[in-house]
């Protein structure tokens, strides 16, 4: 079977090893003739970056790059970025690179044409009605990881400095309109790396799976996402060459990013404001986090799980045997077991707990949580503690 195909869910994605050279047309097909290609520090420094800009050059388009962005982005990375849009005269944004770079490049073709500074759009309400439609630019995510699925995500995620949290900027018109998914980029993603994200994405389609709101498509789409997870990322992680396996990779995180408009959960309450206070990688915090927060709801998923865990293919189809299987993966890959191993200290479980309870993802949480069950959730992640 080849692994190649232009989908239309829940955006235009054009996906296949080897499609890079399209990005010319693609940008043709938007009607962008001087994008500014947005991604991070690193990357801007690799041959990746080099090809693309040649594809684009050959093709008589003329860009530029920004990527003065941190890992964990925020507001001024974003007020960086209008700028240097501004004073280019740019026409079109061209994300490329995990979620930091993807969520920084929304955001900068959202702010272009907007009158209001980027707090104005959190996703609170209808604040998102505030937004000028008609200013925000045209935009084309590439993905070089296989984890947030940002390429189809309508949000980014912003650190409010003075606020010392991560906030969800939100508009649907932020649904990147075209998305070249090319596996071969995400081939030179280092093995840790790979891993972190490879499970992040395994969390969005379980947190989706797991989520109380009634979602038949993105359950269905949450469920395949996993059994691609666990049958691809060990292959990944062993050899970042296995075009297949980072195809399957790249697609599990494109379906964890779908489904999980049905709502995330704890793994994602505590991991936000992890990431805001202690600039931890969002794919490891969430990859720490997962065998605690599942201990924590299993009263109210055990019968969900098993049945992931049949699908999925694990000898042990039950709940205990979906955990076992999780220490035993991240055990493989080189995941920390504690967040204490990360430079996480127990001292800030309170106010990781109440912010935590703050965050828009505890709402999707299977079983309702307190702030003190945050705090405490937290204080197990950091003792290694998965039961009591």
């Amino acid at each position: 079977m080849q692994l190649k195909g232009n989908w239309n869910y829940p955006t235009a994605i054009r996906f296949g090893a080897g499609r890079a050279s399209e990005l010319p047309a693609m940008c043709a097909e938007l009607g962008i003739k001087h994008p500014l290609l947005v991604t991070d520090s690193g990357l801007a420094k690799l041959p990746l970056i080099g090809r693309l800009l040649d594809y684009l050059q050959s093709a008589g388009l003329s860009a530029a790059v920004f990527s003065d962005l941190r890992p964990n982005p925020v507001g001024r990375d974003v007020d960086a970025g209008v700028a240097a849009y501004k004073e280019g005269g740019h026409d079109g944004v061209i994300a490329v690179g995990g979620g930091s770079a993807l969520d920084v490049g929304k955001a900068i073709a959202l702010m272009v044409g907007q009158d209001r500074p980027l707090w104005d759009f959190e996703d609170v309400g209808d604040n998102w009605t505030r937004v000028n439609v008609a200013g925000v630019a045209p935009t084309i995510a590439v993905p070089t990881t296989a984890g947030t699925g940002s390429e189809v995500g309508r949000a980014s995620l912003i650190i409010d400095e003075n606020g010392h949290r991560k906030v969800i900027i939100f508009h649907p018109a932020m649904l990147p309109k075209l998305v070249l998914a090319d596996p071969e980029l995400t081939c030179g993603l280092p093995r840790h790396l790979t891993a972190a994200t490879g499970i992040d994405a395994f969390v969005h389609n379980l947190e989706a799976f797991c989520s109380p709101f009634y979602h038949p498509i993105a359950q269905g789409v949450a469920l395949e996402g996993m059994r691609l997870v666990h049958d691809w990322l060990e292959a990944a992680c062993d050899n970042g060459n296995n075009v297949e396996a980072r195809s399957h990779m790249l697609t599990a995180s494109i379906m964890g990013a779908t489904a999980f408009q049905k709502g995330l959960g704890g793994v994602h309450a505590l991991a936000h404001p992890i990431g805001a206070h202690f600039d931890t990688h969002h794919g490891l915090a969430n990859a720490i986090l997962l065998p605690y927060v599942l201990v924590k709801n299993r009263p109210a998923i055990a019968e969900r799980i098993t049945a992931a865990a049949r699908y999925i293919g694990l000898a042990d189809a039950s709940f205990n045997g979906f955990l076992s299987w999780i220490l035993q993966l991240r055990a493989k890959l080189g995941i920390a077991h504690t967040l204490t191993e990360i430079g996480i200290s127990i001292s800030q479980a309170e106010m990781i707990g109440i912010a935590a309870k703050q965050d828009p993802s505890d709402g999707g949480n299977p079983l309702p949580l307190s702030a003190d069950d945050y705090a405490a959730i937290f204080r197990a992640a950091c003792e290694g503690k998965l039961h009591g």
